[in-house]
């Protein structure tokens, strides 16, 4: 029974997001690299909302280990906490847009 505990080791993350400043209209990336695959109910969020893949939210994953986001063209209000969330690993990170200043 001990033996049993031991062969599903828990997966871990490995490396976690990334604090990242972008420019509006720029692309932001996050990336999670997890220990092992097969983690279930892998989910992204902005500022506590729920995040799907379209044209402007891209999610993918590698090996069932490497979770990559990227937001493409944003905002500003696209600032804000993004977190990464796998069964009951979390791992959160800031994201900070810029706007262009058109003052010398």
């Amino acid at each position: 029974l001990l033996l049993l505990c031991y062969t599903e080791e828990a997966a871990v993350i490995v490396s976690g997001l990334k604090n990242t400043d972008v420019f509006v209209g720029e692309s932001a990336t996050f990336t999670c690299e997890l220990s092992h695959p097969g983690v279930k109910n892998v989910q992204w969020w902005l500022d506590g909302s729920p995040l799907h893949n379209n044209f402007v939210t891209e999610i993918s994953q590698q090996d069932g280990m490497i979770h990559t986001l990227t937001l493409n063209d944003v905002a500003c209000h696209d600032s804000g906490t993004v977190t990464f969330r796998a069964g009951s690993l979390i791992s959160s990170a800031k994201l900070l847009v810029k706007g262009i200043s058109l003052l010398e």
